[in-house]
């Protein structure tokens, strides 16, 4: 079956987006995706893929798709494991959580890990304890602390916010971008629901946030609150 899918993915490869990907996801030495080796397959068509096969396949040909080199090999894996998550059919929300955890090395980008880590992680911690998004965001990996905030997007719909500010509170002082701009979106989802807690989140940390951060968390505020937030002058 696996041969099959990988003929079926493959029809939608594109050498033509390979370059731009490669500079899009950042793989020159040095950068936070060395070495990512892509096909050119947009995601939408890699979607379309694993609508036909999510319900046939197992744990073990995920695992095939999610150890391989190929970036869009493990989102294909990434997102069979998020639509058997919330498919009634399945119901193995721990099996594929504990898959999810024990393979978190292979989740190694930020868009592998925003359209499945709040799906599969953050709802299947909405009400159990929540210990090892604070462990992955004390780590000194940069995609573990990703899916610590972002994981927490899945909070921030069920009206919880704590978490998200707890943890934005442990990345605060980080000093990578992609960190930067999840800990803000995140602060930012918190203001669409309830901007009177972001606001006092804001109001005490503004002036330690990075820059990036702190637009990101500020983006959708009135105009002149935004310009005294970066003005400093709350």
């Amino acid at each position: 079956m696996t041969k099959q899918i990988k003929k079926d993915l493959e029809t939608f490869t594109n050498s033509n987006n390979v370059q731009t990907y490669k500079r899009f996801f950042k793989t020159k030495a040095g950068e936070y995706a060395h070495k990512d080796v892509f096909l050119g397959i947009k995601v939408p068509d890699i979607r379309k893929i694993v609508k036909k096969y999510f319900s046939d396949l197992c744990f073990s040909h995920i695992d095939e798709f999610l150890h391989s080199p190929y970036h869009e090999y493990r989102m294909f894996a990434l997102l069979i494991l998020t639509y058997q998550y919330k498919s009634k059919k399945f119901n193995k929300k721990e099996e594929i959580f504990n898959f999810y955890i024990k393979n978190i090395s292979w989740v190694n980008n930020w868009d592998l890990i925003d359209v499945t880590s709040p799906h599969i992680v953050g709802d299947y911690l909405i009400r159990k304890d929540k210990s090892i998004l604070y462990e992955f965001a004390r780590s000194n990996n940069l995609w573990k602390k990703r899916v610590a905030i972002i994981s927490t997007f899945a909070f921030i719909n069920n009206k919880n916010y704590q978490d998200t500010l707890k943890i934005a509170d442990i990345l605060l002082k980080d000093e990578h971008d992609l960190i930067h701009k999840a800990v803000g979106w995140a602060i930012r989802n918190v203001g669409k629901k309830d901007e009177n807690t972001m606001i006092e989140f804001l109001n005490q940390r503004y002036k330690k946030m990075p820059r990036t951060m702190l637009r990101y968390a500020i983006e959708k505020l009135p105009e002149h609150l935004r310009q005294n937030y970066l003005k400093g002058t709350i």
